[in-house]
């Protein structure tokens, strides 16, 4: 049997902006809206449908493996956006990456309060230097 995740929602206040957030920072396209969503399709087959909420969000948590020359880009534009990032889910390093699993990583939030994070390698994956921050 084979499963695959194909879309997630995930709530906002204001779908478009969220979506164009998203895109803008991981270098993405926004796709045509789609009945209620604005959908951002990650290069693996997956989307994110934004969806227009409003009572108050629940904050969820996104991760996006990327390449090293993918985290170095995206990376510059989260600091060229004057995102506060950390190096733990707890946001309790401030402005740091972490290096677990011998890869790097960093979260920084959305709009929403959603955390996102990007990392180069999978968790568990080995390599050495890892702060044992990851979730």
């Amino acid at each position: 049997m084979t499963v695959e995740l194909n879309h997630t929602i995930v709530a906002a206040h204001d779908k478009k902006a969220s979506a164009h957030f998203l895109a803008d920072i991981l270098g993405l396209e926004v796709s045509p809206p789609f009945g209620p969503f604005i959908p951002v399709q990650i290069p693996n087959g997956v989307t994110l449908d934004y969806m227009d909420t409003s009572g108050p969000i629940p904050p969820q948590h996104y991760a996006f493996l990327v390449s090293e020359s993918d985290f170095d880009a995206i990376f510059a534009r989260v600091r060229a956006a004057g995102l506060t990032y950390w190096a733990d889910p707890y946001h309790r390093r401030v402005n740091e990456i972490n290096t677990n699993d011998g890869g790097r990583g960093t979260y920084f939030d959305d709009p929403n309060g959603h955390n996102l994070e990007i990392l180069t390698r999978p968790y568990g994956s080995g390599g050495s230097g890892g702060d044992g921050d990851g979730v």
